[in-house]
């Protein structure tokens, strides 16, 4: 089982026994992240995506309708049905008050009011309950979905019990009335709401971003340009995606939804984490909304496709980091493989465990440690993706526009970093990764412009590995990990500094020592380092931990 999932399960079981929590504790895992809250319809997100994806890939303007529709008005996140009442209501509701009717079946089905709705509103939404397990996280899918799913949406007509008391009768169309209030697009035209203007906005990260660009919904913008195949208008990085066919605009699409839009609000969901949390809270459950928060944001990184274990085939940010570690060498525990889950992904959900763990002891400022480093990591896989269709482009002259595109989206979604740093690098890196470079792409001026801002955005040049062909088990020539001189040597700079048991005892010691004690703390460093010696395992502790 991954390292990541048992440096979880340790930190999580600790926690709940030091501060005898009274959450749940069995909710489902998300790649081996054990959340404290409910996040299913969250993490469902991702059949958006998978939805826009498979109507992307027909290459037709229905389809692409299709998949614009989905983008702007969702299909299984957040569901809600519209009503209409026979009669306006008596009393009043409040938003989240319980209200229950039949579905065609004659089931019941559970949901809740989505608004405050005063005396005489004859017009109400109901979100429908979500549940516990992924598998049946809800069921009513209707909204924007191609193949709509009735079965757990309430029956055309019929009567409503609101908190169990009295009925009213109702009648709406299950098909056209069933929508969603989560979407895709929501997370970048809400951006300036959440991310800009809100109490302890702007946030970092997203204002690189605005500034680069220039307008608040920027990953908003650019999508729909490429919807349309039109020009975006930005401060920088523009793009004409009246150049590409539906295929360029297709890779586009979709790589800027997850890359550019669900990669913000990973860190949207993050900062909002850290300003709920109320430094050392002792009150009972005080810090729900921030651990909610950063669940959250491990929902929207990973998606539900993974499943439990990180296991499955997903579409989010989880899942571009397994690709570019086959093709950068950096997959594995030692950051040194070209099969299994990638090392940024080791990395980045031992610091959401951290974070969470930090976040249930109250310990927010130490929290924002593990948000920053989660958003250096993050640029990662965007690096790999840009280095990788710069390398097809120019040395091996793969000039169509499909591998144009992505690096041009592969770009865009980390250019206001780079011009953060530097900004004649990120106007190197776009120059040969824009739209309609035409097979004009200069591998090593990408390369070197990337080179010289690592040390800037909290990187190494090893963390990014080298571009690895792995039927000649070799690097392709040129493209070989920073700091190794040979082509076909080993990324050495990401493997993990300290063995197994050197970082549980770190773990251990962190937490004994806030519950237990120094002593406690000396007495489990002995342990460990007895049993590592009984192991006999190699040292490589002048690695650095990435």
């Amino acid at each position: 089982m991954k390292f990541t999932v048992a440096v979880s399960a340790f930190l999580l079981a600790s926690s709940a026994q030091a501060a005898s929590f009274r959450r749940r504790l069995s909710f489902e895992r998300i790649a081996g992240y054990e959340p404290k809250s409910q996040v299913t319809d969250h993490n469902a997100i991702d059949l958006d995506q998978q939805a826009i994806e498979i109507q992307l890939a027909i290459g037709t303007s229905e389809s692409f309708n299709n998949a614009l529709k989905i983008y702007t008005d969702g299909a299984f996140s957040k569901s809600v049905a519209k009503v209409q009442l026979s009669t306006p209501l008596t009393s009043s509701v409040a938003e989240g008050d319980q209200i229950t009717g039949l579905n065609v079946d004659g089931a019941e089905v559970v949901g809740k009011a989505y608004a405050d709705y005063s005396i005489g509103a004859d017009v109400i939404e109901i979100q429908y309950r979500t549940l516990d397990l992924q598998s049946n996280y809800v069921g009513c899918q209707v909204g924007a979905n191609p193949t709509p799913n009735t079965v757990g949406c309430f029956a055309p007509t019929g009567t409503l019990s609101i908190n169990g008391e009295g009925s009213v009768s109702y009648t709406y169309n299950p098909l056209t009335d069933n929508g969603n209030k989560r979407t895709i697009q929501g997370f970048s035209t809400q951006a300036k709401e959440r991310m800009y203007e809100c109490t302890n906005c702007p946030y970092t990260t997203y204002k690189k971003f605005y500034d680069y660009y220039g307008t608040f919904d920027y990953a908003n913008q650019w999508v729909l340009a490429a919807f349309s195949g039109t020009k975006t208008s930005f401060s920088n990085g523009n793009a004409d995606f009246s150049l590409y066919g539906f295929t360029g605009r297709g890779e586009v699409i979709k790589k800027g939804t997850a890359f550019m839009i669900i990669w913000m609000y990973v860190i949207r969901e993050l900062e909002d984490a850290l300003d709920d949390c109320q430094e050392g809270c002792t009150i009972e459950n005080c810090n729900d909304d921030p651990v909610h928060a950063w669940d959250e944001a491990v929902a929207f990184y990973t998606g539900s496709l993974e499943g439990k274990d990180g296991s499955g085939a997903g579409v989010l940010l989880y899942a571009v980091a397994d690709k570019r570690c086959e093709n950068f060498k950096t997959c594995g525990d030692l950051a040194n493989d070209v099969t299994g889950t990638a090392h940024v992904n080791l990395e980045i959900f031992r610091q959401f465990s951290i974070g969470l763990n930090k976040l249930l002891q109250s310990q927010c400022a130490s929290a924002r440690e593990q948000k920053e480093r989660i958003e250096q990591l993050m640029a990662i896989p965007m690096i790999q993706g840009a280095l990788r269709y710069a390398y097809m482009i120019d040395v091996q002259n793969n000039s169509d526009e499909k591998a144009e595109a992505e690096g041009a989206v592969f770009a865009a979604a980390v250019l206001p970093l780079v011009h953060a740093c530097n900004a004649e690098a990120a106007a190197t890196i776009y120059s040969n990764l824009r739209v309609g470079q035409n097979g004009s792409a200069n591998f090593q001026k990408v390369r070197e412009a990337f080179e010289s801002v690592y040390e800037c955005m909290g990187l190494r040049g090893e963390y990014i590995g080298g571009y690895f062909d792995s039927a000649t088990g070799q690097y392709f020539t040129g493209a070989a990990p920073v700091g190794v001189s040979s082509d076909s040597g080993p990324n050495v700079g990401l493997i993990v500094g300290l063995t197994v048991g050197g970082v549980v005892f770190l773990l251990l010691a962190y937490v004994l020592s806030v519950r237990r004690g120094k002593q406690a703390a000396a007495e489990m460093q002995k342990k460990v380092e007895q049993s590592e010696v009984a192991q006999e395992q190699p040292s490589v502790e002048d690695s650095e931990v990435m």
